[in-house]
């Protein structure tokens, strides 16, 4: 069983099905999902962005559909903080892979699946970032 942090993109699209939700299920299912509080922040920050586009109906059925993933993962309270990234909001994602020893880090940012793994292992991070699809072929 892995140990596995998913970015909040990932759970954002997973309320909205594709393969981001098929990830996350995975993940929820076979291995050990991690998150903290700083994710669950940006995620109500993102549900109240989308507040404007969406309808009533739309931001309760995507609030329920995230407190469901939220409340099968476990928090860590971070007290690693690691920097690498242009955008410093993206760390908060990489912190809790260190802390916990993740294996991997599921992600849809760009800017995260750049990062090489020896700029990743020079930051003490073991984890290998990977798409929710990568994800899916690796879990294989």
């Amino acid at each position: 069983m892995a140990k596995i942090v998913v970015d909040a993109n990932v759970i954002i699209s997973a309320a909205f099905g594709e393969k981001s939700l098929e990830a996350v299920v995975r993940a929820l299912e076979d291995h050990e999902v991690y998150t903290s509080e700083a994710v669950a922040q940006e995620l109500l920050g993102v549900l109240s962005g989308l507040s404007k586009k969406l309808s009533e109906d739309q931001i309760l059925f995507l609030h329920e559909k995230i407190q469901q993933l939220l409340t099968l993962a476990t928090y860590v309270s971070l007290f690693t903080h690691v920097v690498l990234s242009r955008d410093p909001k993206d760390d908060h994602h990489r912190s809790p892979c260190k802390q916990v020893g993740a294996e991997f880090l599921i992600t849809g940012d760009k800017d995260l699946l750049s990062i090489s793994q020896d700029k990743l292992k020079a930051h003490e991070v073991s984890c290998k970032v990977l798409s929710p699809q990568e994800f899916l072929e690796y879990a294989l």
